[in-house]
This record gives structure tokens, sequence and C-alpha cells, in this order.
């Protein structure tokens, strides 16, 4: 206990360590701390500003989770690309190629900033559309359109708070993450119930931004000026085209898995969204409290994938492999204990947040359907990410798509509207494609061809 805690202050001091030769345990600690606790940041925003919207009414929380189910787009290519970084950064770390890793970073930074001005550009002109195209009632596109045309139109905040934490963390560089998550959720916490009073929904989206943004200055700052292993140049800025297309093949399949995971998610919104907005709150709910546990899982899938991505750089694949068995099962421990809470005191917790009787009977319904299967959800996030680390997007992108929109999709299809199980067909076909997808992905993992992958 002595060392763990020792390795856990060494973490959070920013100590640097050579991950392909420390202590397994001891390097799993290291990195899964700071990214737990940097998903606990995140999710810690996702549950602090629902709260305050739902002060303003179910109206207000369908118009958040709306927008927000397109918003997956701009989460999937952020993730995307950070997958791209994460692995490339992490590979060339564990060759000891520094300069090369520097040189990565850069060009994927000008890939994403190619790709917010695109997508800022569809949301500050078309944000009505935007949300007509989720079935939205007149009164709540009419009362959630600047919310929408804000959080989309500045998602580079959002793109890029994702891409530049996936580089530090694949060098190694997790705590650094952390501290950046933690200035833009602090200052999202203290401006959201000023904004909010001040302006409405909007306010929420004003926070949002003020917040993300000034954890995005803080990370350019310590790229350029910090002293850690990644110090960028200008120089590393001049576009090299070969790079940035390995970039966009890793980001591809890092997209697409997303993508095909989030459109699944909008689709079922858009079902949700036909049964009323106490519905559509209710399930939002259900889904931030969910985001609250599944994001510190996460930070363990993250660390996975780190510790493939540097011993797969230093010739260690059976190292590699045994750091995603270990994660893996640490994650599954600390979810089971989570089911069982949230299984049993799913009326308390959603209750903090639902205004009415209706929305709170959904919210409730929702969360324990969910809660069944959070070891599945362990289990396929930490190996999911383990083919990220090792540069192979293609695998979680075709399990994905298997489970989506093979089974995810058209099950939640047929329960609701052929066998009349209304919101509980949703909750069912969430259920089942995330059980199914954890046990392929398990299967493809320990046939290891991912551990032949090149990035």
């Amino acid at each position: 206990m002595k060392n763990f805690w020792q390795n856990v202050i060494d973490s959070l001091k920013g100590v640097e360590r050579d991950y392909t030769h420390v202590p397994l345990k001891s390097a799993i600690v290291f990195l899964a701390v700071p990214m737990v606790l940097e998903m606990l940041m995140e999710s810690l925003f996702a549950v602090v500003d629902i709260y305050f919207v739902s002060e303003l009414g179910d109206q207000a929380v369908a118009t958040v989770g709306l927008t927000e189910s397109v918003l997956t787009i701009v989460y999937s290519l952020g993730f995307g690309i950070s997958m791209a970084a994460t692995a490339i950064v992490a590979r060339r770390i564990g060759e000891k190629k520094t300069e090369k890793a520097n040189k990565a970073a850069a060009q994927t930074m000008l890939l994403g900033l190619f790709v917010s001005i695109i997508i800022s550009f569809v949301g500050i002109v078309f944000p009505a559309e935007i949300l007509e195209l989720m079935k939205a009632k007149p009164e709540t596109i009419k009362n959630g359109v600047s919310f929408t045309r804000w959080m989309i139109g500045g998602n580079f905040v959002i793109l890029f708070l994702f891409l530049l934490n996936g580089i530090f963390r694949g060098a190694g560089n997790a705590v650094l993450a952390l501290r950046v998550l933690i200035i833009s959720n602090g200052i999202n916490i203290i401006l959201d119930p000023i904004l909010i009073h001040k302006y409405g929904l909007v306010g929420a989206a004003y926070a949002t931004n003020i917040g993300r943004a000034t954890a995005v200055a803080t990370q350019f700052y310590f790229l350029f000026k910090g002293s850690g292993i990644l110090k960028l140049a200008s120089y590393h800025f001049k576009p090299k085209l070969d790079l940035i297309w390995n970039i966009v093949k890793v980001s591809a399949g890092g997209f697409g898995q997303f993508v095909v995971a989030s459109a699944s998610w909008i689709f079922l919104m858009r079902i949700m969204s036909g049964f009323g907005d106490s519905s559509v709150a209710g399930y939002t709910f259900a889904i931030r409290v969910f985001v609250f546990t599944i994001l510190p899982a996460w930070g363990l899938a993250n660390a996975a994938a780190t510790l493939v991505g540097q011993n797969l750089g230093a010739k260690n694949t059976d190292r590699a492999e045994e750091a995603v068995w270990i994660t893996a099962r640490y994650a599954a421990i600390f979810l089971g204990i989570v089911s069982i809470f949230y299984f049993a005191f799913a009326p308390q917790i959603i209750g903090v947040f639902a205004e009415s009787s209706e929305s709170l009977k959904h919210g409730i319904r929702c969360m324990r359907f969910l809660s069944v299967s959070y070891i599945f959800f362990a289990y396929g996030m930490v190996v999911a990410q383990a083919f990220n680390g090792a540069g192979d997007t293609k695998t979680p992108t075709i399990l994905n798509f298997f489970a989506f929109w093979i089974i995810q999709i058209p099950l939640a299809y047929l329960l609701t509207e052929f066998l009349n199980m209304n919101q509980d067909g949703v909750y069912i076909a969430i259920l089942t494609s995330e059980t199914l997808l954890a046990i392929v992905a398990i299967y493809i993992f320990k046939m290891g061809n991912w551990k032949k992958t090149e990035v």
C-alpha cells in the first residue's frame, strides 16, 4: 500500500517514467490515476451542467439532449484524431524518437483545425435545421436555436481539448491533461449558474465555451513553452502531406468507430423524441449519470492504450497484452460496484435532476437497464482502446458497426415500433448491443493480430 500511494503521489506530480520498463501495475497507476481523474472532471461537468439546465424545465433539457446527440459527431472527430495522436505519439516515444513525436503532434493539430472550421460553418449557419432534423418540436427549436449555434459553432474548443489531451496521453503526460480539465470544468461550474440565470439556456453554452477555451489556451502554452517530453516550434507546423495522410488513415478508423456509435445514439434520440419531452429529459438525465461513471472507466482504458502503444514501440508485445488484461479487470471491478449502487438508488439519483414525475419515471427505468450491462462496458472499452493504442482503429470500427447498426438500431426499431415496448425497447437494445460488442471484441483481441499493426 505504501508503494501504491507513492505511485499515486508521483503520478499527480507529473514525475516522468519510462512506461516500457516500469513494473506494469505501477505503470497502470502512474497513467490511470490522472486519466481517471481527468475523465471524472469531464463527467462532473456533464452532471453539473445538466443540473443547472434542469431548473429551466424539460424543454430546455430536451434541447441539450438533442444538440448533444448531434455534437457526438464532433466528439467522434475529436476522439478519432486524438486516437491517432495517442497511437502515433506513443509509438514514437516508445521508439525514443521525440522529434518525430513533435512533428506528429503538430500535423495532427493542423488536421484538427481544418475539420473544426467546416463544422463551425454548419453550426453557425444551420442551427434551426439541425434541431428540426432531430425532430425537435417547433417551440423547442425556437427556444434552443442560440444554444445549438453556440455549441456546434464553437466546436473548435471541444475538438482541440480532446485532440491535445490525446497528444499528452500518448507522451505519457496524463497529469497535464488532468490539470487543463480542472481549469476548464472549474470555470464552467462557476459560470454555469451565473450565466444561465442571466441569459437562460444559451448561458450554459457561453459557460462551456469560455471554460474549454481557457483550457485549450493552457494546453497550447505547455506544448510551446513547457518542459515536458514534447516541445513544439513553428517549423513543426510546416505541412507534411505524407505524415498528415498517415494521421488521416489512423484517424479515419478512430472517427469511424465513434461516428458509427454516435450515429446510433442520434437514431435512438430520434426514437425517444417521439415519446415527448419528458421521455427525452429522463433519457438525458440517465445518460449524463451513466457518463459520470463510464468516463472515469474510460480513463483506465486510455491508460491501457498508452501502455500498448509505447510497449509495441519498444517491441514488448507480451507486456502490452498483459497491461490490457490487468486494466480491464480493474475497470470491471469498478463498474461492477457502481452498477449495484445505480440499480439500487436510481430513484434518489435521478430525483436530483428531474423536475417532473414523468421525466423521473423514464430516467429511473433507463438507468436501471444501463447498469445491468456495466461490466460488459468495462471490458469492451478497455479492449477497444487497446486496439486503438496499437494503431488498429479498423477493428473497433467494424465491431461498432456490427454492434450498433446490425444489432442495436434494428432491434430498437423492432421493439419500439412493432412490439410496442416503447422506451423499454431502446433500453433493451442498448444493453444487448453493448454485451455482444464486449464478447466479440475479447475474442478478436485474443487472436493477436493487433500486435502486427504499423503506424
